[in-house]
């Protein structure tokens, strides 16, 4: 779609539609389990430790994914690995609940997390694709959002009713498997077959060397392990953080919980709209000496469960928005069209493997040898160095520079 037009057509908004939705459900493949957790390690006598394992070996199959299928994407073109992607992990997230113990727990969660991270980068490069570049920001955060509404927003809440209802965990993974596959099948109906390069360097490696020669690129690289080290790390062990250290009940902790998901919903419509306003840049200091601010105050925040959802809230407002433009208008605007998912692949990689992969690895060892009481010094220094890093950034709004995206 050629950029310029101000109105919005019925294919771009079926487009966004259809890859919100299967964000949305990569949000729930992914953090489903977390609100479970306290749950699941009583069932199955895990630690704090095995938490962070669980969840660090799911963000090296993403980010490994991202890596190499955002490549393979560029090359074949996207539906092929949208569709492929949300059949696999619609098949395993019911897999995720066979589980007996650590071990098929994660070996679990490394195939899914492997389906997620193919799924990531084509799904943004699609949406940039058949968006015009006055909407770049503003398509890309809406189907980002879906990620946090969908995983961290609506399922904290439903998993905490299910749960005092007495609806065994396992069975719970099992209801998304058949949403996963009809948004599968819409994906390969909706999403054009065009999207794809007519000429490509012979290895892969030229693609991502070509990509690191764009100095946003490594900055953005190591801004993904700032800002995912904030949310893997809040959504891995605030559960665990609001039930053993300030003795919240499993009801008031999945309310407290569902601030991570309303608040990234919001802020990252809102930042990313401002964004295609304002400018990249200036939303990208904002939104992190914001996440910055807000992490301190939920550090202070005692055992009230309207302060800690406001002050969870206010993180994640401003840190999906952070994870959002990094990813999708940022990376994409920086290098030329048919490297666009290759880009974004080389971000989320750095992210996943070092902020989600190894953050909460980290975390949990903290967890364990110190105390829960201390895992937000983790994500709260890691976003004083997110500060520096949105500083140094180079502006890419079309809007502001001389080249733009179709």
């Amino acid at each position: 779609m050629t950029g310029g037009a101000s109105k919005v057509t019925a294919p771009e908004l079926r487009a966004v539609g259809i890859l919100s939705l299967g964000f949305g459900l990569v949000g729930i493949d992914r953090f489903l389990i977390a609100t479970m957790y306290p749950t699941i390690a009583r069932d199955l006598h895990l630690g704090y430790g095995d938490i962070g394992t669980i969840t660090g070996a799911l963000a090296l199959a993403w980010g490994a994914a991202a890596l190499i299928m955002g490549n393979i994407s560029d090359r074949v073109g996207q539906r092929r690995v949208l569709v492929g992607a949300l059949v696999v992990f619609s098949l395993l997230i019911g897999g995720s609940g066979l589980a007996t113990g650590l071990g098929g727990l994660v070996l679990v969660r490394v195939v899914m997390g492997f389906a997620d991270g193919a799924f990531t980068p084509a799904s943004i490069a699609a949406t940039v694709r058949v968006s015009p570049p006055r909407r770049h920001g503003r398509n890309v955060g809406l189907q980002q959002t879906m990620l946090v509404l969908f995983g961290l927003g609506l399922s904290p809440l439903l998993v905490g009713f299910l749960l005092t209802h007495g609806v065994d965990w396992r069975k719970i993974f099992l209801v998304f498997t058949l949403p996963g596959l009809a948004v599968a099948w819409a994906t390969w109906r909706i999403i054009p077959p065009l999207a794809r390069r007519e000429t490509a360097p012979s290895r892969a490696r030229d693609d991502w060397r070509a990509v690191l020669d764009y100095r946003n690129i490594p900055l953005l690289m190591a801004g993904m392990f700032c800002w995912l080290t904030c949310l893997i790390t809040l959504s891995a062990f605030m559960p665990s953080y609001l039930t053993d250290h300030l003795g919240l009940g499993l009801r008031q902790m999945g309310t407290v919980m569902s601030g991570i998901g309303f608040g990234a919903m919001v802020g990252t419509i809102l930042l990313s709209i401002l964004s295609d306003t304002i400018g990249r840049r200036p939303v990208m200091i904002i939104a992190s000496l914001g996440a910055l601010v807000s992490l301190i105050v939920l550090g202070l925040t005692g055992a009230n469960v309207g302060m800690l959802f406001a002050a969870v809230f206010a993180v994640n407002f401003f840190n999906n928005a952070l994870i959002t433009l990094t990813v999708g208008p940022i990376a994409t605007e920086t290098v030329p069209l048919a490297l666009m998912a290759t880009a974004s692949g080389m971000v989320i990689a750095a992210g996943e493997l070092l902020g989600g992969g190894i953050a909460p690895i980290i975390g949990g060892y903290v967890a364990q040898r110190f105390g829960i009481a201390h895992i937000l010094w983790l994500p709260t220094a890691m976003m004083a160095v997110g500060v520096g890093i949105s500083m140094a950034l180079g502006e890419t709004n079309p809007r502001f520079t001389q080249e733009a995206h179709p």
